[in-house]
């Protein structure tokens, strides 16, 4: 009996480590691997991506962004709050149920001074159980676009989380290692069989997902392996070794596109690039002047216009980006056509607001730049750098992964840097709670505005659309103005995509498997 209990458990884990067994095996890759395996640690696209094949919200969105139930069957506002009502026999994947004191749990979690997701979850003052799958977020007003928040904020099990000793989420600046980096217990249609970070991530279809049978998805394994080079990644698409890329570099779409059983699908995308300038310390880290340049308006506005953002569209990203003056996309309330107009570009009349902020003959800074997160982000740094060049800036490129770029910003270490920011809520208070007010998490520019800080608050609670679209609009006047930020473009997405396998497209680049269907 022993030994035949013990082949069959043999035979079980071959089964589940063995693609030759998997009908459907999905090998797919990009530049950079999700960061951590922790749902609350880092609000990163990649990461939420990957984290939302094992882990599941209340509420989450569909290929096309439509808000959609997910562990939440449907919820009705109220003027204190939000009730959601829980689905029934939902499983984690080691075979707990999933209750309304998971929800009480994860939202705390949530909330945690180490939790990159503690701006969308702060405005639910408290979790009120009714039952065992009824539950009410309690909220400091009215909140209008509390749905909209939850997507990313995903549910753990408490039992797990509490035996496993990751009741706190894992502090990704600080570089902390815990069960959860490596090791998931979901409720979603995957579960983790493997991780090995940068190298190779294994998942496998839950047989017992609450959503088996709803959705078109047929993959029963998905083989994640990042490739850091743009050209292998593209080298394993055209020999099979991959079935899907998801940033293939844009030079090449037209030759995948050439090529015999492949396919390129591109959407306009709801991230924008930028660089910020510290302008909060009183002395740049990095600079050969003393004081710090970018508190002074002057400085700001010459290196928006130093950046000529329609030559980086031309040459660097092939047409595939749209230049913008502000730091969120179309789609998304608060931009507006007048908004989103560029600042323009004027080498001549930077390099003159440059003399009057009293710096005739420039001044140095380094830029940070992470080379595996963004459509050509070292590229577009490095024209970046020629073009600030140009008006006396000498500019030292730092280009890392991202794994050690993000928590420079995070940290407050950098002087000026570049970053990118999708919105998942399709709502400014996201950009405005994260990157422009005063405590903002992603806020590393030390800008401060006290009215921003108010109308970020107000739109929380304010319930009529009129009042409440005029404040944001009056918010992004204000930053236009002030100029805390360099906008470069709204990113284009490219995803190259065997015929063997049909997947949409989404314009916040997360892969979904559970539309992904191999014929």
């Amino acid at each position: 009996m022993h030994f035949k209990k013990l082949l069959a458990v043999s035979f079980a884990a071959l089964t589940a480590a063995s693609p030759a067994l998997a009908e459907n095996v999905l090998r797919w890759t990009s530049q950079g691997d999700a960061l951590t395996m922790d749902p609350h640690s880092q609000n990163e696209g990649p990461t939420i991506a990957m984290n939302g094949q094992i882990y599941e919200s209340l509420v989450t969105r569909d290929a096309d962004l439509k808000l959609q139930p997910e562990l939440a069957e449907s919820w009705q506002a109220g003027a204190d709050g939000w009730t959601f009502t829980l689905r029934k026999g939902v499983k984690f994947h080691d075979g707990a149920d999933f209750t309304a004191e998971d929800v009480v749990f994860s939202f705390e979690r949530a909330k945690h001074e180490a939790s990159d997701y503690k701006e969308q979850a702060k405005n639910v003052v408290s979790v009120e159980v009714i039952d065992d799958y009824t539950v009410k977020l309690v909220t400091d007003g009215p909140n209008p676009i509390l749905p909209n928040q939850l997507t990313s904020i995903y549910m753990m099990d408490k039992g797990w989380s509490e035996a496993n000793n990751v009741t706190t989420p894992q502090d990704f600046k600080a570089k902390e290692e815990t069960y959860a980096v490596r090791n998931a217990n979901g409720t979603g249609p995957f579960s983790l069989v493997s991780r090995a970070p940068d190298e190779l991530t294994v998942l496998a279809r839950n047989a017992a997902w609450w959503g088996e049978g709803q959705f078109p998805g047929n993959i029963d394994r998905i083989e994640y392996r990042p490739i850091t080079n743009a050209a292998t990644r593209v080298a394993a698409l055209l020999s099979g070794e991959v079935d899907f890329v998801l940033d293939p570099p844009l030079q090449d779409l037209k030759r995948i596109e050439g090529a015999d059983g492949l396919g390129v699908k591109t959407v306009a995308q709801i991230r924008s690039i930028f660089f910020g300038m510290d302008q909060g310390v009183d002395k740049l880290r990095s600079s050969d002047v003393d004081g710090n340049p970018f508190k002074d308006a002057r400085v700001r506005e010459a290196f928006n216009l130093a950046i000529d953002k329609a030559a980086i569209q031309r040459v660097v990203m092939e047409g595939l980006s749209f230049p913008t003056g502000m730091i969120t996309p179309p789609g998304v309330l608060g931009n507006t056509p007048e908004l989103d107009a560029s600042y323009g570009f004027d080498a001549a009349k930077a390099k003159a607001l440059l003399a009057e902020a009293g710096y005739p003959n420039g001044f140095s800074v380094q830029l940070d730049c992470p080379n595996n997160r963004y459509n050509n982000d070292e590229k577009i740094c490095q024209a970046a750098v020629a073009m600030l060049a140009k008006i006396g800036v000498n500019v030292k490129l730092d280009a890392i992964p991202k794994a050690q770029h993000f928590p420079k910003i995070q940290k407050r270490e950098s002087d000026f840097y570049m970053l990118g920011w999708g919105v998942p809520t399709l709502d400014s208070h996201y950009v405005f709670s994260y990157l422009l007010a005063s405590n903002g998490s992603w806020n590393a520019t030390g800008y401060a505005n006290p009215r921003v800080d108010e109308i970020t608050q107000a739109i929380t609670t304010e319930i009529d659309i009129e009042k409440r679209t005029a404040m944001i609009d009056e918010a992004w006047q204000l930053v236009k103005a002030e100029m805390p930020y360099v906008p470069i473009h709204h990113q284009v997405l490219a995803w190259g995509i065997s015929n063997k396998v049909d997947i949409p497209i989404s314009a916040d680049d997360a892969f979904r498997p559970r539309f992904a269907v191999m014929k």
